[in-house]
């Protein structure tokens, strides 16, 4: 695919990110265009052309989406991007989500990648719908005929959107309910705006809306809306709630005010930024901030505490630091657990003037003054490997440390969907997580009610996620119909 010789001739290359001293005076999205039009769109010809005719394009399998990627990359390489959006929207409803904020196992599967710098994939899915709206390409899809079946979505986020959308397409009735004042779920207020601009979402949203799918927010399926209403105005239940159950730190002084959880901290910041005003708003100016967990959510924690003008942050993790590269037990296509260092990482890294994360340590206390948090007392950890996966820690003696905490924030995962809404009233079975049990079509033990998303396979990426609401709308459209002509991947 692309130009046959151009892996060898042309390196990988990325937009510039904003330099860290302008863009920690903003919420905007950090990258900027590699030049005017003319030049940025050559060079994403250029990039497209870096994909190799492997043969076997692994990256279609590292893709939760099956997205056909060495399809549109040839076709931004000759130039031919309506067609390029086309076979992008074959498998991805929005590849302005994936395209900004998708870690892209597709990219750790690249063929290329086993010895060179695999082909800009994210990069290129990005721009491919980013140009297609700007000229007009992206329009609403208004289904000829209707079926007369209704159905209800619970739950706004990725899996949700992608649902509707489907569900949408095949002629169905859609309404979706979402709790939260706002359509998008964790896009609209889990996500930084520095990682995925809040217009962005409105836009998809205005276009679903124009397509005939209907939303209603503030709207929580088992406590302000009955679930036997549901059950009685609608002919199927798609749950799509999310893992939202937070995991939490039961250490001594976890009860002192500053102690959060980061799912209470970031929505309270986006919606700041989106206008709101938020009363007594969890906010680190001039704070010592740590926080703990080093994933996505510590990380958009990070950026949001810098932006807000934290004294000092540090960032702490339970696990051992992981490699640079791959280790025997991590091989290609996988995707390998190695050190990756983030845009939040790099401002705070440049504003501390060193590496502000620390690996290996676990939280042992907390203590204050007046019932506020002042300290964070830990210790470092040991940690026997199996390979280079951790199986088991031991403190160190003698490496106990307090440091100064003004604000803590708790980026420790989610352990499972609540369930003391939907899933309790509808007595859903569910596994030992918690996660809603459905079968090969995504139907729970409650005929007629479909789950999809964190809710049915645990917290995970928004791309799973929007392949979830897919395969859930497929399965859905056949309960209604009989039979389905939606895609559906085979994910279990």
């Amino acid at each position: 695919m692309g130009k046959p010789t151009g892996f060898k001739e042309i390196p990988r290359e990325m937009p510039k990110r904003r330099p860290v001293e302008l863009r920690i005076l903003d919420w905007n999205e950090i990258y900027i265009p590699f030049g005017d039009e003319k030049k940025h769109e050559q060079k994403l010809r250029d990039q497209g052309a870096r994909c190799m005719d492997c043969g076997i394009p692994f990256c279609n399998n590292g893709c939760p989406l099956g997205n056909i990627i060495p399809e549109w990359n040839d076709l931004v390489y000759r130039n031919r991007w309506e067609e390029a959006i086309e076979m992008l929207f074959k498998t991805n409803n929005f590849p302005e989500f994936t395209g900004r904020i998708c870690p892209a196992p597709c990219e750790e599967a690249c063929v290329l990648g086993i010895n060179e710098k695999p082909v800009t994939i994210k990069l290129i899915e990005q721009n491919i719908i980013d140009h297609a709206w700007k000229h007009g390409y992206v329009k609403p899809r208004i289904p000829e005929t209707r079926t007369g079946k209704k159905v209800a979505v619970v739950g706004s986020g990725p899996a949700g959107l992608a649902a509707a959308a489907q569900l949408n397409r095949a002629g169905h009735e859609v309404t979706v309910f979402e709790r939260a004042d706002r359509v998008g779920g964790l896009l609209m207020y889990g996500i930084p705006n520095f990682k995925l601009e809040k217009t962005v979402v409105d836009r998809r949203v205005n276009l679903m809306k124009e397509e005939g799918i209907k939303f209603v927010t503030s709207a929580n399926v088992g406590k302000n809306i009955k679930v036997e209403d549901l059950r009685r105005d609608f002919d199927a239940i798609v749950l799509c709630g999310g893992a939202t159950k937070a995991r939490d730190l039961p250490v001594p002084g976890r009860d002192l005010a500053g102690i959060h959880l980061a799912m209470d901290y970031l929505p309270q910041s986006n919606k700041v930024n989106l206008g709101d005003k938020v009363e007594n708003q969890i906010h680190a100016k001039d704070k010592h901030v740590i926080i703990l967990g080093g994933g996505d959510t510590g990380a958009d924690c990070l950026g949001t505490a810098q932006r807000q003008g934290a004294r000092s942050v540090r960032q702490f993790e339970l696990l051992p630091r992981p490699p640079e590269g791959r280790a025997q037990d991590m091989p290609w296509p996988y995707w390998p657990m190695i050190y990756r260092t983030s845009s939040a990482h790099e401002e705070s890294n440049a504003i501390a003037g060193g590496e502000i994360r620390d690996f290996a340590i676990n939280t042992k206390k907390f203590s204050g003054e007046n019932g506020v948090v002042k300290k964070l007392h830990g210790i470092r950890l040991e940690w026997e490997m199996q390979g280079s996966r951790p199986v088991k820690m031991k403190e160190i003696e003698g490496s106990e440390f307090e440091l100064d905490c003004d604000l803590c924030l708790l980026a420790l995962g989610f352990v499972s969907p609540e369930q003391d809404g939907p899933i309790g009233q509808l007595g859903l079975k569910v596994d030992q997580r918690g996660n809603v049990v459905v079968n090969d079509d995504y139907e729970t033990s409650v005929p007629g009610v479909f789950a999809a998303g964190d809710m049915r396979r645990g917290q995970s990426l928004v791309v799973w996620a929007i392949s979830e609401g897919r395969c859930a709308a497929a399965g859905v459209d056949k309960f209604l119909m009989g039979r389905s002509d939606l895609p559906k991947l085979k994910l279990f």
